[in-house]
């Protein structure tokens, strides 16, 4: 049996777990399937935002666990969830040891740690020479330096099972390759129809890959064939995005639609709200995926929301006025009747759920609409200042949610129990820490420094 480790994946979780793991004195081959230098990845396009919730990772933990535990509530999707809440501190200080630049990118408390240089106040998709980037190739490089090896445009096809225990992977090529330990981390499924169709949405070509678009899930179906239990399956981590996004790539994956749906109404093709627009952005992108027709719900909103939150730039970039600038369409019309006209639904419809959704602001009952309408994450703002606006909007999936079932360790669990030997997932292939009821979006960046990072301890017996 060989003494190294191989990584199946080069993204952040990856080449954590690999730096890590060189760092403890492990030989380590990471197989990458992209095949360029600077390989396309969900990781090397991210935001570059390192958060627990949308909180400082260096907070208290006890308050940022509970701020986790708000979101996530009770249930086995999110069991591990904590976990970041208890790790982000310690993963922030380790990569920053790495080399990771970081700066202070607003006045959100989330934006605390955000990788530098940041992505500039644009829509549409800006990465080169960006945060995420930049420390990917630092990883790279302090990966070469260790002695550790990067192979890129190799993919993994099987993992080599001997006596119960996975003792290395056969790529795509046919090639054996021997090992003491085998770390899944080649991201979620988003990018396999499939998969999608299976676990998320009856129509996936009806959702955009507002991601990287290379997570196939092929590790994730390596570790489900040699036994691994999947946990999570029928979430993912996105946004709302307009409709002309599948034929404009300036509109994704910004600006995002999500603090004017928020903040008013989601609609159907009927005219009727069908989720609650107050659970947040991914929640709403989750819900849409689910319908029907994905393509067949829309915000409405009026004048004030345009003018006001739309507006709001602390959070870049903002909807207007970039948005239209970018070539989306904001429909209008000085009354419900005219919009409803221009969007397809029936006006009468339109009009009483406008109402119901108003009356149910002034009297303080927002709770009592069908579906229920909550607060906590952001407040309902009526709809009653002309010119009225829609906007058709699309489900953006940047990564999945759920995967292999792992332990606090990373260990892939058996579907009958227990740990399968010499197997470990990292980062966007597992599952357990997002999703659920409520769609949870823990933080992308920090799972995949966290779980990678204790991967590799794992491995090599130093567990924390």
């Amino acid at each position: 049996m060989s003494d190294q480790v191989i990584i199946i994946g080069g993204g952040l979780a990856g080449l954590s777990a690999a730096n890590r793991a060189l760092g403890l004195g492990l030989k380590v081959t990471v197989l990458e399937q992209g095949s360029d230098a600077d390989y396309f990845c969900n990781s090397r396009i991210a935001g570059g935002i390192v958060h627990v919730a949308f909180r400082d990772v260096t907070k208290d933990v006890e308050d940022i666990r509970g701020t986790v535990s708000g979101q996530t509530g009770e249930n086995d999707a999110t069991a591990h969830a904590g976990l970041l809440a208890e790790e982000g501190a310690r993963a922030l200080a380790w990569i920053r040891e790495e080399g990771a630049k970081f700066i202070k990118g607003g006045q959100f408390e989330f934006m605390r740690w955000i990788m530098a240089p940041p992505r500039r106040r644009t829509a549409g998709l800006d990465w080169k020479g960006r945060g995420p980037d930049v420390t990917l190739r630092r990883l790279t490089a302090n990966l070469e330096e260790r002695g550790g090896t990067l192979r890129r445009g190799v993919r993994g096809k099987e993992l080599i099972i001997e006596d119960g225990k996975v003792t290395g992977v056969i790529t795509d090529a046919g090639e054996r390759i021997a090992a003491h330990a085998v770390v899944i981390a080649d991201g979620g499924f988003q990018a396999n129809p499939d998969l999608v169709r299976k676990y998320i949405s009856p129509l996936p070509e009806k959702l955009i890959q507002r991601g990287a678009g290379t997570g196939f899930g092929a590790g994730m179906l390596m570790a489900e064939a040699a036994g691994a239990a999947l946990v999570g399956m029928d979430r993912f981590y996105g946004h709302l995005l307009g409709q002309q996004a599948f034929e404009n790539d300036q509109l994704w994956p910004y600006p995002i639609i999500d603090p004017i749906a928020q903040a008013s109404i989601l609609v159907d093709k009927s005219g009727s709200r069908f989720t609650d627009e107050g659970l947040g952005g991914v929640y709403m992108a989750n819900e849409v995926a689910k319908l029907d027709d994905p393509l067949a719900a829309t915000a409405i909103f009026d004048e004030a929301v345009w003018t006001g939150i739309a507006a709001d730039n602390r959070y870049p970039p903002c909807m207007n006025p970039v948005f239209e600038q970018a070539g989306g369409t904001v429909l209008q019309a000085p009354d419900l009747a005219g919009l409803a006209a221009q969007i397809g639904v029936p006006a009468d419809a339109l009009d009483r759920t406008v109402n119901e959704y108003n009356a149910a602001i002034t009297s303080g009952a927002v709770s009592s609409l069908s579906p229920a309408r909550s607060t906590h994450r952001a407040e309902a703002q009526p709809i009653t200042t002309g010119p009225f606006r829609a906007i058709p909007v699309c489900a953006g999936i940047t990564y999945t949610m759920g995967g292999i079932a792992i332990d606090r360790d990373g260990k892939a669990q058996h579907r009958d129990g227990g740990a399968i030997a010499g197997l470990y997932a990292a980062g966007s292939s597992t599952g357990g820490f997002e999703g659920g009821p409520n769609a949870a979006y823990i933080g992308g960046l920090s799972k995949a420094i966290v779980t990678g990072m204790r991967a590799a301890e794992s491995i090599a017996g130093k567990s924390e």
